[in-house]
């Protein structure tokens, strides 16, 4: 009976996943979608979003597919997902955070959100954070269940009197600022929640995977998005990894991320900024 009862819970699961318009995201939402339950699929830009749901459909029409339209670089926007997925799902067994903002086509200019932050801080950190919090309480009724923040091994330490990058601006060492805040947040993240039942981890998922952020950079992809989706998928589903909570993983091995994200006085200023940043 147990055993048939996890099973009926893992054929319906419910996961939500952040970017899945292209690159890594598209290619998670079709893993995903193979695997049957309810999918619940970001992205900005309506044809796009469409077109990827509508593919995940007809490969398994047997899967429930939803689509949530949100440009994550507004806070506003964030926080309207959030209570969107809240009002009209009745549970949330995962959260994949992998919507990005790369180091850009033109690394040397600094955009801004409506909000006037820097572009790659809020989509990359603010907004997962944001959209997580939004979803705690979901994610909690639903217990067990997972958050996973697709980081980078590209990471550079934070100013913390100048998250935003005013001085010395450039695209990609925004980028990897970007992405050691969202591993600081889910260590913290996943201290807050521990014994609720659901776990936060964060990876590296592959090296220049072949993404529209990559080659807008003008790096050469090394590798297919495949090569990510597989340990994403892991964090997200691996009964061996149940009760694992606060790590990050390079690919499948759980290994240390850059020092700063240990520095718990860095982490408490990192956050009681960030709090402030997306407080409605």
């Amino acid at each position: 009976m147990e055993q048939t009862a996890q099973t009926e819970r893992h054929e319906y699961r419910t996961t939500l996943i952040t970017g899945a318009t292209s690159g890594m995201g598209r290619a998670l939402a079709l893993d995903l979608a193979a695997r049957g339950g309810t999918l619940l699929l970001h992205g900005r830009d309506p044809g796009r979003l469409e077109a990827v749901a509508a593919e995940a459909r007809t490969a398994h029409p047997g899967t429930t597919v939803r689509t949530y339209l949100a440009d994550l670089s507004d806070l506003d926007q964030v926080h309207a997902l959030a209570d969107r997925v809240r009002a009209a799902e009745p549970h949330l067994d995962g959260l994949v955070n992998n919507a990005v903002a790369g180091g850009g086509s033109r690394p040397l200019v600094r955009e801004l959100t409506p909000q006037g932050h820097e572009l790659r801080f809020a989509v990359n950190h603010l907004a997962p954070y944001a959209l997580t919090r939004g979803l705690l309480s979901l994610l909690t009724a639903s217990a067990p269940a997972r958050v996973v923040n697709v980081a980078s091994i590209g990471q550079e330490t934070i100013d913390l009197d100048d998250v935003m990058l005013e001085r010395d601006y450039e695209g990609l060492r925004a980028y990897c600022r970007s992405k050691l805040a969202l591993i600081m947040a889910t260590f913290e993240l996943a201290h807050e929640l521990d014994g609720t039942g659901v776990t936060v981890n964060t990876l590296h998922p592959a090296h220049l995977m072949d993404t529209p952020g990559v080659r807008a950079y003008g790096l050469t992809p090394e590798v297919a998005t495949e090569e990510g989706v597989r340990p994403t998928v892991r964090l997200l589903l691996d009964p061996a990894l149940a009760g694992t909570t606060g790590r990050y993983f390079d690919r499948f091995t759980d290994t240390r991320a850059h020092e700063q994200a240990y520095d718990t006085d860095a982490r408490a200023r990192l956050m009681e900024l960030t709090d402030r940043l997306i407080r409605r």
